[in-house]
């Protein structure tokens, strides 16, 4: 959601701590992730700005083209996200990155399970549409 991985691993530390101060006898991983989502909201909320740097990525790769291609794409991809309004990057950022079903996001999100399957799908022809347009 931050596009900056330092920040990141930042609010991961301050969710679990939140987490496990507040709701220790609590195993709910769906809370955890709304905690996490709260803190990167409360972030951007107070930097007033969208976050999307994408100068963390390391590739571990020993071909130097194949890191340039992989770069590239990864560069593409992050872009086209950072173009997506805020509910559509957030949504694709729990689909793709976290462990969660369908069921357990719209309870993160307040919303339904059908209404995210929707909203993702929506989000996900967005994604591709710009992804599209920077081929041309």
């Amino acid at each position: 959601m931050t596009g900056d991985y330092n920040l990141a691993c930042d609010l991961v530390q301050e969710s679990f701590t939140r987490y496990l101060k507040n709701y220790n006898s609590i195993h709910n991983r769906t809370l955890l992730y709304t905690i996490a989502r709260n803190a990167a909201l409360d972030i951007i909320r107070k930097q007033k700005t969208e976050l999307l740097d994408s100068g963390d990525y390391e590739d571990q790769s020993d071909n130097p083209e194949l890191q340039v291609i992989e770069r590239q794409a990864f560069n593409r991809i992050l872009n086209a996200i950072g173009q997506l309004d805020t509910t559509n990057r957030e949504l694709i950022s729990l689909v793709a990155s976290a462990d969660l079903n369908y069921r357990e996001i719209g309870s993160i999100l307040n919303i339904s399970e059908a209404n995210v399957k929707v909203r993702v799908h929506r989000a996900r022809m967005k994604l591709r549409k710009i992804l599209d347009s920077g081929d041309e």
